[in-house]
């Protein structure tokens, strides 16, 4: 199906623009992946994007999310509910001291549980403990309803938007084929 889908980049060009959001209460714990693992950057790539049509990566093979996964300047962070992996956060360092939040989002289970604020305020400020003097990002009309206004809620400013017209799958892929 052809689809008009509008990307926003948004950006923090300072710490205190973060609006940190407390934890709730609840037992999370989040936890760098200090180990290259592309079975467990796939799962959370697939799991989390699934159902918002987050595509690009996954026709990769192993070797080339090693590739892309063993890199000093990527950290993956990912949050955990108790014990059970309930989302992630991957930055990237980048020229000119950005530094970007490539991938963002929650298991599908973990959505609406107020977590995401949460870690994504844990995100940037370790974003911008890694040297950052700009966090940047993108997202888009086919991520989850609360992105954008997460976002903007945590401090992040639009500066640009752009519309363009995909084709898309009838459906998004789900966590892995044949899922729901």
């Amino acid at each position: 199906m052809r689809v008009e889908v509008t990307t926003w980049y948004l950006e923090m060009l300072d710490p205190s623009q973060l609006n940190f959001s407390p934890p709730g209460d609840y037992e999370l714990r989040i936890e760098q992946a200090r180990i290259p693992s592309p079975e467990l950057s796939r799962f959370l790539y697939s799991s989390v994007g699934g159902d918002w049509y987050w595509l690009d990566r996954l026709t990769w093979n192993y070797d080339q999310w090693m590739q892309y996964l063993d890199r000093p300047e990527l950290e993956t962070w990912v949050a955990y509910l108790s014990g059970t992996p309930a989302g992630f956060i991957e930055l990237e360092a980048q020229n000119n001291r950005n530094v970007k939040v490539n991938y963002f989002g929650l298991l599908r289970a973990f959505i609406g549980k107020r977590l995401g604020g949460h870690l994504l305020s844990v995100g940037v400020e370790r974003a911008w403990a890694m040297g950052a003097q700009r966090v940047w990002l993108h997202t888009c009309s086919l991520d989850g309803p609360n992105a954008l206004n997460n976002y903007k809620a945590r401090g992040f400013k639009v500066y640009k938007s752009v519309v363009r017209v995909e084709t898309l799958p009838d459906r998004p892929p789900g966590p892995w084929e044949g899922a729901y």
